[in-house]
């Protein structure tokens, strides 16, 4: 079977969708170009600023689309074929994913740009407010601590393409810090000689190229020390890149990095895309192994771990945080939600199907699959088979996705260190350069506990961490997700829309409840059975536990306000007295 012609399918799938049932939900929203957002309104030239719908859907797509639309699906396609995961991620993102985006948005810009956080605590309860933050802290975590672990994969041992050559993990290192170099000095150029972006911009992206091309000729290998092994070494230098890249201003790192990273972000796709349009490849990998998933793999059955592992390339609770935290405040129009927040979701829909299709283009016998599969180079020798059709040299090409994947994650790590710095604070109330600095530490130092870990399974082997975290994280994403749609749900329901409430985010929250929860249980109930029998205290179960009593309380506390009456009529006007949700400090701006 052709690859391009599945390929074509997907993407008229997630087109039709967002033409019928996306346009459909803006409907039912009464998105009206002509009312003032609170961008317009709130103008403050710092945090409230109305940009251009083409410019905001880059720098809301960059935000939200890291290593999660790229990881998840090849882990999902190697469990269970290609098959379920491809329909799954169209589903997902055209009647879930989709519509949490876009109702996450409408929800802030509905009530002055404030978070999901304070729409919750507005329409429900302040302990619901309390869970919720709770929540999305320890998912931010587990974000960290799988997505650290995964990046610090590619920097360890080395790929040996069909010709011959050899990638060297310490090569990607190399990459990787000269490419966290460039921004820096391009952030301080930008600054401080005010260098226009168009001018740093073209003189940047091509020293990024040869940085990739460079780090092969000087590879940073790092040598174990007493009690860590390499990977774990990394592991930390990246927590640490956490902690300094959430402290720094804006201008010094996280902006020009995200600039040149959206670069690579949209090359990878382009380069996914005309890899499939001319390269004539097949499928070869099977559609569908079955319910379970090979002994291997973890004899884990699809339901409910298919929805929890593709995670991001379906349905992702982390852009509710990205868009009521930074994109609501820079929406136009409220028209142009549907553009930026349904949209954007579909366009992740289809990286993740690229991403599938580096598993489907490959026979199940080939090397990567043997042992743990590792997504990262899984990925990357995706995308340098799809650049040779460019006539660009294999290494090269694998070498540009393993430092395309590198550089998503890094997006998604920076940021979700700051946003759990402000979650603490909120949590705590510790301001000042203190809290910001004990909260930064807290956020980034609980992850280190896990990744310096050394898990092994049955047979004595290794274990790597984010193998171990990934649906964990899965779960928590998607149960935050399904908390969003909770939130949003009541916010509709006493605002008098529950004739269609009940279908458009009610039935989704239900799904995505269920699967997650029942995904946490997986991780609980063996341990929990284990009392007695040997019992050993097990970290990763007990946070699952705290994350489904978390989510259950929460469910009950939007039980309680169900029986209370509306709030108010149709029109939302969010209040008078508020507080804007974690407010960047002036260092961070």
């Amino acid at each position: 079977m052709s690859l391009l012609l599945i390929v074509f399918f997907a993407a008229v799938a997630l087109t039709v969708g967002y033409a019928t049932y996306g346009k459909f939900i803006a409907r039912l929203f009464g998105l009206d170009p002509d009312r003032p957002t609170p961008a317009v309104e709130m103008r403050d030239g710092v945090d409230y600023e109305p940009i251009p719908p083409k410019f905001l859907i880059g720098q809301h797509f960059s935000a939200i689309a890291a290593a999660g639309p790229i990881v998840g699906p090849i882990l999902a396609g190697i469990m269970f074929g290609w098959a379920p995961a491809l329909l799954w991620i169209l589903l997902g993102s055209i009647f879930i994913g989709g519509v949490h985006d876009i109702t996450a948005l409408v929800a802030s810009i509905r009530h002055k740009a404030r978070s999901i956080a304070e729409v919750i605590r507005e329409h429900m309860t302040r302990q619901s407010y309390l869970l919720f933050l709770s929540f999305v802290w320890i998912a931010l975590v587990y974000i960290i601590v799988a997505f650290a672990d995964v990046t610090a994969q590619s920097f360890v041992g080395q790929l040996t393409l069909e010709d011959g050559t050899v990638i060297s993990g310490g090569g990607i290192a190399t990459s990787s810090l000269l490419y966290l170099a460039l921004p820096i000095l391009m952030g301080l150029l930008m600054h401080k000689a005010k260098l226009p972006l168009g001018i740093a911009t073209v003189i940047f992206l091509p020293l990024v190229g040869a940085a990739i091309w460079v780090g092969q000729k000087i590879p940073l290998n790092l040598p174990g020390v007493p009690g860590l092994t390499t990977l774990q070494i990394w592991d930390l230098l990246l927590l640490a890149y956490c902690c300094v890249a959430s402290i720094v201003p804006l201008w010094a790192l996280l902006q020009p990095r995200g600039h040149l990273g959206g670069y690579f972000l949209f090359t990878a796709l382009a380069a996914a895309i005309i890899g499939i349009l001319f390269s004539g490849r097949t499928v070869e990998y099977p559609a569908f192994l079955g319910w379970v998933s090979p002994s291997k793999q973890g004899g884990l059955s699809l339901f409910p771990i298919l929805f929890i592992t593709v995670a991001c390339g379906a349905c992702s609770g982390f852009h509710a945080i990205v868009a009521s935290g930074t994109t609501s405040k820079q929406l136009s129009r409220e028209t142009d939600a549907l553009a930026v927040g349904y949209g954007s979701m579909l366009l992740e829909g289809m990286v993740a199907v690229t991403a599938l299709t580096c598993v489907m283009m490959l026979p199940r016998t080939h090397d990567v699959f043997q042992g743990t599969p590792k997504p990262n180079f899984i990925y990357a020798l995706g995308i340098g088979n799809f650049l040779q059709v460019l006539g660009i040299n294999p290494a090269f090409g694998v070498c540009f996705g393993l430092m395309a994947f590198t550089t998503f994650v890094y997006d998604t790590l920076d940021v979700c260190t700051r946003l759990g710095r402000y979650v603490l604070q909120e949590l705590t109330g510790w301001q000042g350069r203190w809290g910001r600095s004990i909260t930064t530490l807290l956020t980034a130092g609980v992850p280190a506990l896990f990744v310096t870990r050394t898990i092994v399974g049955p047979d004595g082997a290794p274990i790597p961490a984010w193998k171990i975290f990934w649906n964990l994280f899965g779960a928590s994403n998607q149960l935050l997700a399904a908390l969003t749609l909770l939130g949003v749900t009541v916010w509709l329901m006493r605002t008098g829309k529950s004739r269609w409430t009940w279908v458009v985010t009610a039935a989704p929250m239900l799904f995505m409840y269920t699967m997650s929860a029942w995904s946490l249980l997986l991780i609980v109930v063996p341990w929990l059975l284990s009392f007695g029998q040997g019992f050993r205290f097990d970290l990763v179960a007990f946070v699952a536990l705290i994350l489904f009593v978390l989510a259950a309380l929460m469910l009950l506390e939007a039980l309680r306000t169900f029986r209370q009456r509306p709030s108010r009529p149709e029109k939302e006007t969010g209040g008078n007295s508020w507080r804007p949700y974690s407010p960047a400090p002036e260092a961070d701006r």
